[in-house]
């Protein structure tokens, strides 16, 4: 079955509404169009300040926010107006379009493996109604894809692994590793997915240091942190903070909100660490903690030599500079993990081939487009972990435009706190 559907992708930066038109016919996936439109600073600020007000709060409580129906109105507004604008420019007939994959605005997420830790319930906060997307673009939206995995026991992300599967046909066995506002990767092996996890931070340090101190968005080339060096003492304390999270075994969800942001920069900042140094050890951090995940794998799964890099995060050349490195011997490594670099170095038998995928470009929002297609056809996503209990999971929810309505109920999703 041929199936044609637009997936969306905002991210944890904020940086753009990413949109892609993916058509799925069988084992063949084909990118039909994409389109992009950067956020401007004060939106992203409004959803910073939103994301820091509703952690630990309930559906109730964050519904009740001073501000958060009309940053939310607006969040889905211009999501639905990017979707008509990309149709229009590309002469796209929507009633060609079978869906939309819509991930919504992480707001919060506890999974499992964080709430067992804290000694609470497990939640995840994804903001964004399914419904009004579908009744302003008048296309059918596939939502709410977390709260599923997450109500019976699962992480709830990484949903990538499956996708990374998907498209790696030509690729053969491989580690998919995506750079973005935070790492993950995929261990794919004849076919399927061995191993999907979180790794930790990757652009979240560098561009919100960037934003914090300059008016420009990220460090474009690495600019800055190639005029830095690195400071060993900090990058101590950038393990440390996290280190809880760092440590946790395999598979693990993550949240910029675990790694003590607003502490790392109150540091930096007491310490009086020179700005292109900060930039620069942030940036050597990225590759730090992609490497030191993977020597946390399972001994019983074998490390493809063979690394497929997507995500923006890889065109900042000190952060994939340093990741090659580190699966190379080299590079600056703390002393407490000197053995399970070496260890990881073994494992990998010779020095990695690292190339970047041809799927690079929208993979987060092409997933979504995945995903949706696979509730409509009624299918679990493949993750080990789902086909491993045996029970079939089909994620999301399914909104059909309805013009006549004007109050929504799905502004946050199934599975948030209370």
């Amino acid at each position: 079955m041929s199936l044609k559907i637009i997936g969306n992708m905002t991210g944890n930066s904020m940086d753009a509404i990413d949109l892609v038109l993916t058509e799925f016919d069988g084992n063949k996936i084909k990118d039909i169009c994409s389109y992009s439109k950067p956020y401007d600073q004060a939106m992203q600020k409004k959803m910073e300040d939103l994301r820091h007000q509703a952690k630990g709060l309930s559906k109730k409580e964050i519904e009740k926010l001073p501000g958060f129906q009309a940053l939310h109105d607006e969040y889905i507004r211009q999501i639905a107006d990017c979707i008509n604008d990309m149709c229009q420019q590309n002469k796209i007939d929507k009633d060609s379009i079978d869906a939309i994959g819509f991930h919504g605005k992480t707001l919060d997420h506890n999974p499992p493996s964080q709430a067992k830790r804290l000694g609470n319930l497990p939640y995840t906060v994804q903001m964004g109604s399914g419904q009004m997307l579908a009744d302003l673009t008048g296309i059918k939206v596939v939502y709410d894809f977390r709260s599923l995995p997450l109500m019976l026991g699962f992480e709830g992300a990484p949903l990538v692994p499956p996708h990374n599967a998907h498209i790696s046909a030509a690729q053969g066995d491989c580690i998919y590793y995506n750079g973005g506002n935070t790492a993950n990767f995929a261990i794919i092996s004849k076919g399927s997915v061995k191993i999907g996890s979180d790794a930790g931070p990757f652009n979240e340090y560098t561009d919100n240091f960037v934003r914090r101190h300059t008016d420009l968005p990220y460090d474009e080339n690495a600019n800055f942190g190639k005029a830095g060096k690195l400071d060993m003492q900090m990058l101590q304390k950038l393990f440390d903070f996290g280190r809880d999270f760092y440590e946790q075994a395999l598979p693990k969800s993550g949240d910029p909100a675990y790694y003590h942001k607003d502490e790392i920069f109150q540091y930096v900042e007491s310490k009086n660490i020179p700005f292109n140094d900060a930039v620069h050890t942030f940036e050597y951090f990225a590759g730090y903690i992609a490497a030191h995940a993977l020597s946390l794998v399972p001994q019983e799964i074998e490390l493809p030599d063979k690394i497929v890099l997507f995500g923006g995060g890889w065109k900042n050349p000190l952060a994939r500079q340093s990741f090659t490195d580190l699966l190379s011997g080299k590079g600056e490594i703390l002393p407490e993990h000197q053995k399970q670099f070496v260890a990881l170095k073994q494992r990998l038998q010779k020095e990695p081939s690292i190339c970047t995928s041809e799927f690079e470009n929208f993979m987060e929002a092409r997933l979504m487009a995945d995903l949706a297609r696979y509730k409509l056809e009624d299918k679990t996503w493949e993750l080990p972990e789902f086909i491993n209990s045996g029970k079939k999971i089909v994620c999301g929810i399914i909104a059909c435009p309805q013009p006549d309505r004007h109050v929504y109920n799905d502004c946050i999703n199934t599975a948030a706190k209370g």
